[in-house]
């Protein structure tokens, strides 16, 4: 990897495209740091210190501390993020949305028109939710219309800027904008948790305890990356033999590919929609400053991940049990409608492809449907893995940070595929260089 950055600083273009994804990033940190006019950047501070569970931690490290600073990108690129996903569930609910992702490159833009203005429409909802709600709690300083039209505008506005450099990130720098600038504001927290786990762990205790628990934390951090790096980088390749056929006086075809099915089908999703459906019900009692009563106050905590793997209190693990089926049910969902078996079975079939030993058509794809519901298990279960190790330690030994699964998975996952970006760069320009001479 940094044979690759350290080659690709050799080469103008590619030197000029990192420089500008850098300096952008930049830019986003120091807006990470410009508070809103009109309110009290200690508000979340002191609101987030009152509330038992981690609701709204996940949300922080998503937006690199700005919701929990109150700047003007406090809403960050989760708006983005959740139109997107909107938008490309749609596309498989409705067919004029399909029909449009078919259209090509104009089919695309258009979509990522629609998908703008959803971005829009749904920081403008949240902010206008803030500013109405904590507005009269404290948020505000001063609570009049003024000021709440004040925070609306700049939040909104803070997330379409985002949006805006995320875009031109991926037009003149390296990479996908809006990944990058989502990696860059998890890594952003990455400082803080581990100066907490070293003063949890390390700092004041004895040398041969500190060392062994320096050693395991470095231990577990760079299992978790290895395991995110094969669950990235598995794939399944299904063999696929096209039959020769005779055009005009040629015989073409005969040629063998195959179809890469990734042991990870499905990415970083489930677990988000999962966290996402836990999390709802405590963030909404949060807002109403409800903490149950009863049964409904166990379930309430047995929903939080803070309160899972205690040995103190092992009943609210059911909960953890209960994002496990979520997550892999998701896993399984997500991937059902975003790759269709039989739509590639025809177009194989019209095509004049097939797989060896597998009849054209029906019997291809539940071949397919069988080879890909093996494979988001193992996938699925590679994800659990992957966010259940921090729950463990955090119920067992306190450990709260906040790259754990899903930050971990972003991280490695971004970085490799931008490296990739930048080899093929490299590449292409390597290539046009011979041809040039």
């Amino acid at each position: 990897m940094l044979t690759t950055l350290k080659n690709a600083f050799k080469i103008k273009e590619i030197r000029n495209k990192i420089l500008y994804t850098l300096g952008m990033l930049v830019v986003i940190r120091l807006g990470s740091q410009l508070p809103v006019p009109g309110v009290d950047r200690h508000y979340f501070s002191n609101w987030f210190a009152q509330q038992t569970g981690d609701a709204f931690s996940f949300f922080d490290a998503f937006t690199g501390g700005s919701f929990l600073n109150m700047s003007i990108l406090a809403l960050n690129i989760t708006p983005y993020i959740t139109s997107s996903i909107i938008m490309q569930l749609l596309t498989i609910a409705i067919p004029k949305l399909e029909e449009m992702q078919k259209e090509g490159e104009d089919g695309r833009k258009k979509i990522a028109s629609i998908t703008r203005y959803v971005t829009v429409a749904l920081a403008l909802i949240e902010s206008s939710a803030m500013a109405f709600f904590f507005g009269g709690s404290g948020l505000l300083e001063v609570n009049n219309f003024f000021n709440k039209f004040t925070v609306v505008v700049a939040l909104t506005a803070g997330s379409a800027f985002l949006m805006w450099i995320g875009e031109r990130i991926t037009e003149n720098g390296v990479g996908n904008g809006i990944s990058i600038v989502l990696v860059i504001n998890i890594i952003s927290r990455i400082p803080q948790d581990i100066d907490r786990l070293f003063n949890q762990f390390v700092y004041g205790k004895a040398i041969a305890v500190g060392a062994i628990a320096a050693i395991v934390i470095l231990a577990i951090i760079l299992a978790m990356v290895i395991l995110v790096i094969i669950l990235n980088d598995g794939v399944r390749k299904i063999p696929v033999q096209y039959a020769k056929k005779v055009q005009g006086r040629k015989m073409v075809g005969g040629q063998t590919s195959s179809i890469p099915l990734k042991i990870n089908t499905a990415g970083v999703i489930p677990i988000i929609f999962a966290s996402s459906l836990m999390q709802l019900p405590v963030i909404i009692c949060s807002f109403f400053g409800y903490s149950g009563t009863g049964v409904w106050a166990h379930i309430l905590r047995g929903l939080s991940s803070s309160n899972w793997c205690k040995p103190s209190e092992p009943v609210y693990s059911i909960g953890l049990v209960v994002y496990v089926v979520l997550v892999i049910f998701f896993a399984y969902f997500y991937t059902s409608v975003t790759f269709n078996p039989l739509e590639i079975a025809e177009n194989m079939k019209k095509q004049g492809g097939f797989i060896p030993g597998i009849r054209p058509g029906k019997p291809t794809s539940e071949y397919l449907t069988k080879i890909l519901n093996y494979i988001i298990f193992i996938g699925a279960v590679g994800l659990t893995i992957v966010c259940v190790i921090p729950f463990v330690f955090n119920g067992i030994f306190g450990a709260s940070v906040s790259f754990g699964g899903t930050s971990l998975i972003i991280i490695v996952s971004v970085v490799l595929e931008t490296m990739k970006q930048i080899e093929s760069q490299m590449l292409v320009r390597n290539y046009k260089g011979f041809l040039n001479d």
